[in-house]
């Protein structure tokens, strides 16, 4: 849908299979987003997670997918899709490029794609077949995603699967640094010292908002790096306080602090804002 709406990228949010296939899914566990436990119900950990690294794609593949409807530390939109009206499954990464690549073909686009490897020293402990980093370059490279010139950009929040991927693996793809809203280690990274580190291995940042919000030299700290900035995320139906609509937000993120791309889940009024932006010549 967000490729119909006109997204110049299509983000993907990746995780490990137990037979060491990519699925897209925002968490590292299931059940926030399927129906997992009700299929699997004696399948969760001590903790009462379902991991996803716990599942073979084929039994993942019997699950049903739908909005977040409860809160377990991240956003969540209940009201987004009514339940149990449709039927999806959970993609592979696979199946997603093959789409995009596809639609491609057919509409003369050339619309890329945004991958973020989810906790990587997570994965590294559970004991599964290839490396996150390795299973995602064998990936890309076989689709075709090859060289600092290729539609992609791969992000994480760990700087050492980072490094990992630039310099023991030697890709060239575009690297970026997500940056969480809090926490010592991100406290770190939007310094001018830290922004000089990423800037070491990584050719963009991808903060939390509120580290602009907090400090609208950050963007142009990085950009004097050669850093490109995309803040995270901007939605129609969670605005802050200082915000009375989408497009205001979108202004003074683009216009007043000048990133060069965000993330949203409202696609289609990102790329109308732009679209009657630059009509005027801006």
């Amino acid at each position: 849908m967000a490729y119909a709406l006109g997204a110049d990228y299509v983000e993907p949010d990746l995780a490990l299979t137990k037979d060491g296939v990519f699925v897209c899914i925002h968490d590292i566990y299931l059940e926030l987003t399927t129906n997992v436990e009700e299929v699997f119900p004696d399948r969760a950990r001590e903790d009462r997670r379902w991991y996803v690294a716990d599942f073979t794609l084929a039994e993942i593949k019997q699950l049903r997918v739908h909005e977040r409807t409860r809160k377990e530390g991240t956003p969540y939109f209940p009201g987004r899709f009514p339940l149990v009206l449709s039927k999806f499954e959970v993609p592979t990464l696979t199946e997603m490029i093959e789409l995009i690549q596809g639609i491609n073909k057919s509409t003369g686009r050339d619309v890329g794609i945004y991958p973020e490897i989810k906790q990587p020293n997570w994965h590294a402990k559970q004991g599964l077949p290839i490396p996150i980093e390795e299973a995602l370059l064998r990936i890309l490279n076989l689709y075709g995603y090859k060289g600092p010139d290729a539609k992609v950009y791969v992000q994480c929040f760990e700087a050492e699967s980072l490094k990992k991927l630039r310099f023991e693996l030697g890709t060239d793809l575009l690297l970026v640094q997500l940056i969480g809203g809090s926490g010592e280690t991100y406290d770190q990274m939007v310094t001018e010292a830290g922004l000089d580190e990423i800037a070491t291995y990584a050719n963009g940042i991808g903060p939390d908002k509120v580290r602009i919000e907090a400090n609208p030299d950050f963007v142009r700290w990085a950009h004097e790096r050669g850093l490109i900035v995309h803040p995270y995320t901007f939605r129609a139906d969670s605005l802050p306080d200082q915000y009375r609509t989408l497009e205001e937000e979108l202004y003074q993120f683009y216009i007043i602090y000048d990133v060069d791309g965000l993330f949203t889940d409202f696609t289609d009024r990102a790329v109308k804002f732009l679209r009657s932006w630059y009509a005027l010549g801006k």
